[in-house]
C-alpha cells in the first residue's frame, strides 16, 4: 500500500502502535501524518508528528533511545498503523521499557507469550555477562561448557519424551519448559539467540 493510500482520518494523522519486533511487547503510541510515515520508512527508523508541538520528531532525537524500524503493518481500514521495532534503550520517557506498564484496578495483568520469552532469554544473557559461575546456576552451567550444557538438554529431551509416553500432561509441560529453557541456555553459549531459529522456521513455512 502507498503512503498516499493510508487514511489520515484524525486531522491529516492517523494512530501508531509500536511494538517489540521480537517479544511483541507493545511499547508505545504515538501519531504520524504522510511525512512521518515517510521518513520512517526512508530511515528505517521510527518518526512522529507531535500534536503539541506541531512538528515532526524522531523517537530518540534527545534521549539517544531510537526505535530501528523492522516491519509496518496497515490495519483494515488504513487508517491505523503498527510500527515493528527493535528498541535501543527504554522506549518510555519514564525509563521504562514500554509506556505500557500501569493497570487498572481488577484487571490482571497479563504477560505475553512472547514477553515471557523475551524476558528469559535476556535474564539468561544477564547471568552470562556476568561471568562468575558461583552467582547462579546459569552462570555456572555456561561456565562448564558445551558438553555440560548440551548433555542437559540431552536429559531434557529424555524425559520429555518419557512424560510424554506417560500421558501425563502436567508433567509434560514441565518437563518441555526445562527444555526449552535449557535450549535456550544452549543458544546463548554457541553466541546465538531464539531468533535465529525462528528464522529457520519462517523459511520452512515459506
Amino acid at each position: 500500500m502507498n503512503i498516499a493510500d493510508l487514511n489520515y482520518s484524525m486531522g491529516g494523522l492517523l494512530p501508531v502502535v509500536v511494538q517489540h519486533h521480537v517479544s511483541g511487547q507493545v511499547l508505545m503510541v504515538g501519531f504520524a501524518n504522510a511525512e512521518a510515515v515517510r521518513k520512517t520508512i526512508e530511515t528505517r527508523h521510527a518518526w512522529f508528528f507531535s500534536r503539541s508541538r506541531q512538528r515532526l520528531w524522531e523517537k530518540g532525537e534527545s534521549s539517544g533511545n531510537f526505535l530501528d524500524l523492522h516491519g509496518v503493518r496497515v490495519d483494515c481500514d488504513a487508517d491505523a498503523l503498527i510500527y515493528l521495532c527493535e528498541p535501543h534503550g527504554p522506549t518510555c520517557h519514564t525509563g521504562a521499557p514500554s509506556c505500557f506498564f500501569n493497570t487498572v484496578d481488577d484487571v490482571p495483568v497479563a504477560e505475553t507469550s512472547g514477553e515471557a520469552a523475551a524476558h528469559l532469554f535476556t535474564t539468561i544473557l544477564e547471568r552470562q555477562r556476568a561471568g562468575d559461575p558461583n552467582t547462579s546456576y546459569v552462570a555456572k552451567l555456561l561456565h562448564d561448557g558445551v558438553d555440560r550444557v548440551a548433555q542437559k538438554v540431552g536429559e531434557e529431551a529424555v524425559e520429555t519424551v518419557i512424560a510424554a509416553k506417560n500421558a501425563d500432561r502436567e508433567e509434560v509441560a514441565r518437563e518441555v519448559a526445562d527444555l526449552w529453557f535449557h535450549s535456550f541456555i544452549l543458544l546463548a553459549q554457541q553466541g546465538m539467540t531464539p531468533e535465529d531459529v525462528w528464522q529457520v522456521l519462517q523459511l520452512r513455512r515459506r
